[in-house]
Formats: structure tokens, C-alpha cells, sequence
């Protein structure tokens, strides 16, 4: 049985310099056996202005939100639209290297493991590369360990959410990306890896951009740069006092199931319920 990765990628148009290396690196991905890729690219914006770059990519899947909603809100839409068993963040800036998801998806294989993520070399301006000392031991990572270290080390933790691969079902259980200003991944990231082990591939398998336009030096998220992580340590606190864990396997869940959503209950006749309306 064929088995899909849905890569998220939110974009946006004033800050989309690189997305050109972006896309032909997700052009080149090699896959294990008996895998298929689609790529979810949301665009956000009044004014989206990216479909014409992706046309013709394989697998592509391309919306736009026609407003400007922020990221989080932009990976949580792209997020709806995922049919894959695993999701793969990449940004739009950043790179995978050829055979990233030929690396990493065999680790889904392990019983248990629910979230993988490779190394990153630091891609500078000048097209060098830096390489970026993990900060875990590689190989299995048990529940909890990560935000352990985060808490032990001023709330930063030694995962890199821009580069993670992990079980749909879980990410949606986990409420999706944070609704946070900045530090998004974090909010979602603390909650799925305290109930989930994962594992810390020691191949280096993306590149993360360095440049000055980045959206972690803009001026927003320097002022609420401790905000984010705040709440994601909440985040920890309230999983480890209610006891929340994994119950059932969502690897043998169904990655996407078709709903029919019908009217919102306020938008009834005279302000009534839709279903006072029906009979």
C-alpha cells in the first residue's frame, strides 16, 4: 500500500526572495519505496502573488488565504488540506537536501517513533555552509526529554521545529500550530513530544537560511520573543498535571476523512439555529 508525507509550506510573497530554491529542492526529493509526496503550499496575503512559481511542481497543492492571517493560521489551513500520514515542515526560505524524506520517513517504520527530525546546516549569504551541533544525543528520543531540556536551559529547546517530520493525526490532536504571535511550532512541538517518543536522525538532511530578513529578527518577534515559549512551557506543565498520553496508534488511523460541514448554527434564519429550520 502506497503511504504519503504531506510537506507544509506557508509562504508569502514580500518575504519569498529564496522560495525558488525552496521549490526545486522539494522538486529533487528521492523517496523510499512504496512512498508518494504532495506539497501544500498556503499562501498568505491580500495579495497572493506565488501560484505561478509552484505550477507544475509535482504533487503541488496550492491555495491562498486572500487575507492576511499570519503563520500559524497558514500552516493550520494547510494543515485541513493534508492526506498524508506524515507531515514535513520546510519553510519557505529553507532546503531539503535530495534525499531528506529518503532518510527520515524509514524511521516512522519503528514502533513508537511519531515525530523525526534530521540536522541542519546553517546556509549562509554567502552560499557557505555551517554545520549546527545537535544538542541530544541521536537515535530514540523518549517522551518529555526535550522539554526537559528546555526547561533546564532557559526555554529553548534543542529541536528545531522548521525542519520536523511528523504523524499528522498527532499534530491534529495536538490542536495544529499554536495560535501565538511567534514561536508557533514550539506551542505545537512541546505538546506532541511530551506524549510521543520521536528520534534525532544524526544525517544532515536540510538547510536553514540565514538572512536578514528572516521573520525571527523582525521587530515583532524580538519584542514578544519570550512570549511563545512561555506558553509552550504552559503547555508542558498542563500535559504533566492532567496526564495526557497516547491511547490508541495513529499510525493505523486514517490520515484524512471527509466531513460535510454544514451552516454556522448563528447563521439560521432570524438569528434561530439552522436546524430549527429543517422539517
Amino acid at each position: 500500500m502506497t503511504r504519503r508525507v504531506s510537506i507544509i509550506t506557508a509562504a508569502y510573497a514580500p518575504l519569498s526572495d529564496y522560495f525558488k530554491a525552496t521549490i526545486e529542492s522539494v522538486a529533487a526529493q528521492e523517496l523510499p519505496d512504496g512512498w508518494e509526496l504532495e506539497w501544500l503550499v498556503q499562501e498568505d496575503g491580500e495579495h497572493p502573488d506565488l501560484e505561478g512559481m509552484v505550477a507544475g511542481v509535482p504533487g503541488i497543492k496550492y491555495s491562498a488565504n486572500n487575507a492576511h492571517t499570519g503563520i500559524s493560521a497558514t500552516r493550520n489551513l494547510a494543515l485541513t488540506r493534508a492526506t498524508g500520514d506524515i507531515v514535513q515542515v520546510l519553510d519557505h526560505d529553507d532546503v531539503l537536501l535530495p534525499d531528506a524524506l529518503k532518510t527520515l520517513l524509514p524511521r516512522f517504520d519503528e514502533p513508537g517513533v511519531h515525530w523525526v527530525v534530521g540536522q541542519a546546516d546553517d546556509l549562509l549569504p554567502d552560499g557557505n555552509r555551517r554545520e549546527y551541533e545537535s544538542a541530544l544525543p541521536f537515535g530514540r528520543v523518549a517522551a518529555g526529554a526535550v522539554n526537559t531540556w528546555a526547561i533546564e536551559h532557559g526555554g529553548n529547546w534543542p529541536i528545531h521545529c522548521a525542519g520536523l517530520l511528523m504523524r499528522t493525526q498527532l499534530v491534529r490532536a495536538c490542536g495544529g500550530w499554536g495560535g501565538v504571535p511567534v514561536d508557533d511550532d514550539l506551542v505545537m512541538f512541546s505538546a506532541l513530544s511530551e506524549i510521543a517518543d520521536g528520534y534525532n536522525d544524526p544525517a544532515t538532511t536540510w538547510l536553514y537560511r540565514i538572512h536578514e530578513r528572516q521573520t525571527h529578527k523582525s521587530a515583532q518577534w524580538r519584542e514578544r520573543s519570550s512570549d511563545g515559549r512561555r506558553v509552550a512551557l504552559q503547555r508542558v506543565q498542563a500535559v504533566r498535571a492532567t496526564g495526557l498520553a497516547i491511547t490508541g496508534n495513529p499510525a493505523d488511523s486514517p490520515s484524512l476523512d471527509e466531513f460535510e460541514v454544514g451552516p454556522a448554527a448563528k447563521d439560521g434564519a432570524d438569528g434561530r439555529p439552522w436546524w430549527k429550520d429543517q422539517g
